[in-house]
């Protein structure tokens, strides 16, 4: 038995059976939108075919009718305007498009972006003023202001209007600026998950008079890489963006395609995971005006350069992010058994550009919120950042601690943070006060969300072509999960360092290939016959023209019991892996005192009625096998590993029939007697007899009283009893011993699993009956 690392949720209505097709879709492409909450005809019909049209007007935003009149006076009057953006990819594109978007209408502007080591997150005072200095009289800003309280009165002071267009988490008092654009505070406004970028977009199609196709491939950079919830206009500007970017002749994105290996369509992965991160790390190490100089360059071997040189500060970044990451678990581990409820780590030295990703790391890793924070000890301040479990809504939980911090901002599992040093364990004691308080055992345990469970008759590469109709999948619409079961024909391990596991399920005609990254781990503690389970993202791998059905595996689990087949092994140490979590037992039948591992050894009646072990060893072989059958009906066990070798075999020597002892019998009637001793071996070889059978023969004889034994003399007795020879315990007991090693030693795998399976499913059964009846 293998336990799942994650908690499997199985969403689906199980009563949907097989996937007949209505109105073009399949039952189970239905059942996925009916789970997205996507039912009516019209919302099947937007969600599968998304449009321009099914965008909602930009002037429903509170604040964009007055913003616009504003800049097109400022145009109009040749003012200048900044562009005031934010260091992450949805700021850097967010940034890029109102440029654009400025410069097309005709305005004299520049941006400015805030370096996060020396300035921190958002507007500040000392850039509002050089502002003020270099000529502008209106700043816009972009992905970023909301929480712009100080900020606002100093524009209003300097006599700049400040325009902010912003999508973060609206908090108690809004800043007092000229104009603001955030979905959240515009209760006309149907749609309000947009990203930064969104925003910025909707400002340049209400400045522009015209929808801003031209931006689509900026548009998507910011949408996909800040996570927001990808329904709704998201869905349509993400979709549409995807399109446009893979066919974008924009100098920087082909520079970015080029540097990165990217060939043919982009889908939300190419940004994810590979565009993203890169316009994020310019700003995590330095200043983030590359990032944004290379998507509004014109040249393409400017282009060029600035791509290679943002490529290399990325790798800088995974380095950099390795070596803290490996020093936040250092310091977990130093601190306490008990991994606590909400991890804060804070250390000198610590980059705070890269602190949301260490943080996310540490999620993974540890299935509970985490805050890491870099210290400045000129300042006595830690600043840096969390991400958080979806159990754990970080703002709302961080927001009832508020006096904590000097400032904060974010989302319900994202947010940056800066305090005082000496606050740290008081925050740290506040929200693990707060988790305790909130937070079940479960919601520590990552949760898989499944969308079907799978034959694999029932997956085709048709099937899988219809459920990418679902793209681009992202938060508010993940990549569906899906569950197969069955015994794979091939397992093994894959990968320089053999840390990958590939596997593939078949079953008549259809063949599922399978790759779980990372998990070689697992390989020791699976058997040919495991009845796999697996959860992961079905589709479609092409190599060499061919196209194969995959699964890209996130958890598996065994249900069952495993027989683990050591049989005659000289190296079960080697072969045995003992998990840190569970609890290994041997038995001996004969009184083997070591087992591997320094496992401990007991005898069968070392064992009480209802013992439950995760693995048990069989060291030797019991004299009976009724022995080992009792053992089975008093323990509850999840592995069982036959590690017995065979010294001596009684099932390999010859077994005396009926035909032998009645030869044997006439002999000794012919002769009157006969002497084992010195005739024995001769008799066996002219026989070509085993010549422990003729021992054998001879002791069944005598215990049955057909014959005496005297000094190795064998005389037939006068007055024989009327005896079979079944009643001879000796024949009795060979017998038992033969039925036994044929059964246990010298049988195939299935048929040893077979064997152990009417035993170990009985215990099972009794074992699960006694829990209810105590319930």
């Amino acid at each position: 038995m293998i336990q799942s690392k994650m908690k499997w949720q199985f969403t689906y209505n199980e009563n949907v059976e097989g996937f007949e097709v209505q109105q073009g879709l399949t039952s189970l492409t239905q059942q996925m939108l009916e789970k997205r909450g996507i039912v009516e005809p019209d919302a099947v019909e937007q969600f599968l075919n998304p449009s321009i049209d099914y965008l909602h007007d930009p002037f429903l935003m509170e604040g964009m009718e007055k913003a616009v009149e504003r800049v097109k006076t400022a145009i109009h009057r040749e003012e200048s305007i900044l562009v005031f953006g934010d260091y992450d990819a949805d700021g850097v594109s967010s940034t890029t498009l109102m440029m654009e978007a400025l410069r097309e209408a005709g305005a004299y502007c520049d941006f400015y972006i805030p370096n996060r080591f020396t300035e921190g997150y958002g507007p500040n005072e000392e850039a509002f003023l050089f502002a003020k200095d270099s000529g502008y009289s209106v700043i816009i800003t972009v992905d970023t202001g909301i929480a712009a309280i100080h900020e606002a009165e100093v524009a209003k002071q300097l006599g700049i209007d400040l325009i902010i267009t912003d999508h973060h988490e609206v908090q108690e008092v809004l800043p007092d600026a000229y104009s603001i654009i955030h979905p959240k505070t515009s209760s006309r406004y149907p749609f309000q998950e947009l990203a930064g970028v969104g925003v910025a977009f909707k400002f340049a199609e209400a400045l522009l008079g015209r929808f801003p196709k031209d931006y689509l491939d900026l548009v998507v950079i910011g949408t996909i890489a800040d996570l927001v919830p990808l329904q709704g206009e998201n869905r349509v500007l993400a979709s549409m963006g995807l399109a446009a970017i893979s066919r974008s002749k924009r100098p920087g994105v082909m520079a970015l395609r080029e540097v990165c290996g990217i060939e043919g369509e982009m889908n939300e992965e190419t940004i994810g995971f590979t565009i993203g991160p890169r316009m994020n790390a310019v700003g995590r190490l330095q200043d983030a005006t590359p990032a944004v100089e290379l998507l509004l360059s014109k040249d393409r071997e400017e282009a060029q350069q600035i791509a290679s040189f943002i490529n290399q500060i990325n790798q800088e970044r995974q380095k950099i992010v390795a070596e803290i990451a490996k020093e936040a678990e250092e310091l977990l581990s130093s601190r306490s058994e008990n991994l606590e409820n909400v991890i804060v780590v804070a250390k000198e030295g610590w980059n705070p550009g890269v602190l949301g990703i260490v943080a996310s790391k540490l999620v993974r890793q540890f299935d509970r919120p985490a805050i890491v924070l870099g210290i400045d000890p000129e300042k006595g301040e830690a600043k840096g950042s969390a991400r958080s479990i979806d159990a754990f809504d970080l703002f709302a939980n961080c927001m009832e601690v508020r006096d904590r911090f000097l400032h904060f901002g974010g989302h319900a599992q994202a947010a940056g943070m800066t305090l005082e040093v000496e606050k740290i364990d008081e925050l740290r004691t506040a929200l693990n006060d707060l988790a305790e308080q909130k937070l079940t055992e479960d919601d520590y345990q990552q949760v898989l969300d499944i969308e079907a469970t799978l034959e694999l008759g029932d997956i085709s590469i048709k099937q899988i072509e219809e459920i990418d109709q679902l793209r681009p999948f992202g938060m508010g619409n993940p990549k569906p999960l899906f569950h197969l079961m069955n015994t794979p024909k091939e397992l093994r391990l894959i990968g320089s360092k053999k840390n990958h596991l590939k596997l593939q399920f078949q079953k008549e005609q259809s063949r599922v290939d399978g790759i779980a990254f990372g998990m070689g781990d697992v390989y020791p503690h699976l058997t040919p016959s495991d009845p796999l389970e697996v959860v992961g993202e079905l589709g479609i791998n092409e190599w060499n023209g061919r196209k194969n059905l995959q699964i890209m595996v996130k958890d598996l689990r065994v249900n069952d019991w495993q027989l683990f087949d050591l049989r005659g092994s000289k190296h079960v140490e080697k072969k045995l892996v003992v998990p840190a979590n569970e609890y290994y037992a041997a038995v001996s039948f004969q009184g083997e005192l070591n087992a591997p591992h320094n496992i401990p050894v007991y005898t069968p009646e070392g064992f009480t009625e209802g013992d439950m072990v995760d693995g048990l060893l069989l060291l030797d072989l019991p004299e009976r096998i009724s022995q080992l059958e009792e053992l089975l009906s008093r323990v509850s066990v999840s592995k069982v590993f036959a590690c017995y070798r065979l010294e001596e075999s009684t099932f390999l020597k010859t077994w005396p029939t009926r035909d032998h002892f009645k030869w044997f019998y006439g002999m000794l009637l012919k002769r009157k007697e006969f002497n084992l001793r010195q005739e024995g071996e001769q008799l066996a070889k002219r026989k070509g007899w085993d010549h422990s059978m003729v021992e054998f023969i001879s002791k069944v004889f005598f215990e049955l009283e057909f014959v005496r034994i005297k000094d190795g003399i064998v005389t037939i007795n006068s007055k024989p009893s009327q005896k079979d020879l079944k009643e001879s315990t000796l024949y009795k007991e060979r017998e038992e011993r033969i039925y036994m090693e044929q059964t246990l030693y010298y049988s195939t795998y299935k048929e040893l699993k077979e064997w152990f399976n009417n035993y170990l499913n009985q215990s099972s059964k009794h074992s699960k009956e006694e829990v209810v009846n105590g319930l």
